[in-house]
């Protein structure tokens, strides 16, 4: 394992026993806690995006304040939705937040998942052309933003600018150099994780896939993985690919650690269906004594196919709780996958 971050889906409520009551605290804490990753020594802060609910939505107002604050960490997302996106305006998005960071932007990208509204990509101005669906527009859309990272000019000047223009067709501005190469994407399936291969992305497995064995949840992904390496090896991609995992693990270190997750021990893969015609498998959870998480661990294909970890975390709970469950694992038990911290500075957090 080389690299290990977090996830957060930024979950708000105003709920007295919740740390993040309003989107204010979501997002202002969501830095925190970037900041916070970064001196503990992880090498990535990732968030989820989702619309019409209390979590984190749009994306690069909160990568671009990440980035701002932050100087060495990865800074992601797992996944936005391309279903709701305008590629053009997002490259704008995406380069100026890159320029930020400094280049640091790893950016998921997906069909999406289900949502809170029915179709509220309609909402957003969004329709599939005829004869697809929107699984389809959004695979059109991430097509559209791969090809204008790539920085060439398409758009015809006009002969008489406002401001003097460079020779040829322009491209959209600002252009972050390298971003490309950087973009992930969120598979479901071993169909959709080697096509995300034919185009050079990287991968992103979550804890959610199609069940398309019956195999056991790490297995399935393990498969996925190696799909989509074959898949780019057979494209000729020079440049060597990532893959990500994401798990829910917590080290039981006190009481509160306990009473909080001990009742995760012992976890499952869960089966659901993410629409009435796709059956999904669900990976479990892990909460345990740091010896107990590093052979449970160690026994995971698809952790052992990855090059990243990304850490589920219960922002809820607030930034000091947060911290606290990153260190334990990055003290207690990464160093036994092989992972190494990187330089930084290692501050403990309090938790009070």
């Amino acid at each position: 394992m080389k690299k290990i971050g977090f996830l957060s889906f930024g979950h708000w409520t105003p709920s007295p026993q919740s740390q993040t009551r309003s989107a204010s605290d979501t997002l202002l804490q969501s830095i925190e806690l970037a900041v916070a990753a970064e001196q503990l020594g992880a090498d990535g802060a990732y968030f989820r995006v989702h619309h019409f609910a209390r979590q984190l939505a749009s994306p690069f107002p909160l990568l671009a304040a990440v980035g701002a604050r932050t100087s060495t960490i990865e800074i992601g997302t797992a996944v936005i939705d391309m279903r709701y996106e305008n590629p053009l305006y997002m490259v704008e998005d995406a380069g100026s937040a890159d320029l930020i960071a400094g280049g640091r932007l790893q950016l998921g990208i997906s069909r999406g998942s289900p949502e809170q509204v029915i179709d509220g990509w309609r909402y957003f101005g969004y329709r599939p052309a005829e004869g697809q669906n929107d699984a389809d527009m959004g695979r059109r859309h991430a097509e559209v933003f791969l090809d204008l990272l790539r920085g060439e000019g398409f758009a015809e000047p006009n002969p008489q600018p406002m401001f003097p223009n460079p020779p040829g067709l322009l491209r959209i501005e600002p252009h972050a150099q390298g971003l490309r190469e950087r973009i992930w994407w969120g598979a479901g399936s071993n169909a959709t994780a080697v096509w995300a291969a034919k185009l050079g992305m990287n991968l992103q497995s979550s804890t959610l896939k199609s069940d398309e064995t019956g195999e056991a949840f790490h297995v399935q992904q393990a498969a996925q993985i190696r799909a989509y390496r074959a898949a780019w090896k057979e494209a000729g991609h020079t440049r060597e690919p990532r893959v990500s995992v994401s798990r829910s693990i917590f080290a039981l270190m006190d009481d509160r650690d306990r009473a909080y997750f001990g009742g995760e021990r012992g976890g499952e893969d869960q089966i659901g269906f993410i629409d009435p015609r796709t059956r999904a498998i669900f990976g479990r959870s892990y909460a345990a004594e740091p010896d107990v998480l590093i052979e449970q661990l160690r026994e995971g294909e698809a952790i052992a196919e990855a090059d990243t970890l990304l850490l589920t975390i219960p922002n809820q709970l607030g930034v000091a709780y947060c911290a606290h469950a990153i260190e334990a694992i990055l003290t207690h038990v990464a160093p036994a996958l092989g992972w190494v911290r990187r330089a930084a500075l290692h501050t403990t957090y309090s938790r009070d």
